[in-house]
């Protein structure tokens, strides 16, 4: 799959940062929120997915980190549908992917294409996500 990819490393770098601020600024607000605890994890998971792929972005070139954002997109279990509350750090983790899809402008044909590679929740191996396991 050829990736054309507009943005260099240090503008992603940037957009990144910018997204791990927001972030940040919804951990911090957490305790107003109607369940805290939820907006809390949904938060933290963003925040690692981002974190994550600054580190990528630090070393790789734009195409290959947004190649590594697709394959850790793909190897999410698909939970759309499931209750608010069940399967946060998969659906903030879901969330940011998309985000980051949004920024570097990658073709909504392709990341549909990706998402229906995903597996249901129900069919997967019981991890939670691939790159970003060892996260919080």
């Amino acid at each position: 799959m050829e990736l054309n990819v507009v943005l260099s490393s240090e503008e992603i770098l940037r957009g990144l940062k910018h997204y791990r601020r927001i972030a940040k600024q919804d951990l911090l607000l957490a305790s107003e929120t109607e369940n805290p605890e939820v907006f809390r994890r949904h938060a933290e998971a963003r925040r690692a997915v981002y974190s994550y792929l600054s580190e990528l972005a630090q070393t790789m070139s734009p195409p290959q980190v947004v190649e590594e954002a697709l394959k850790a997109y793909r190897e999410l279990p698909f939970v759309t549908g499931t209750d608010e509350a069940e399967y946060t750090e998969i659906k903030g983790r879901e969330n940011a992917l998309e985000n980051f899809f949004l920024m570097v402008g990658l073709e909504p044909k392709l990341r549909r294409e990706v998402r229906s590679q995903r597996k249901a929740l129900h069919a997967h191996d019981g991890r939670q996500g691939g790159a970003f396991a060892h996260e919080g």
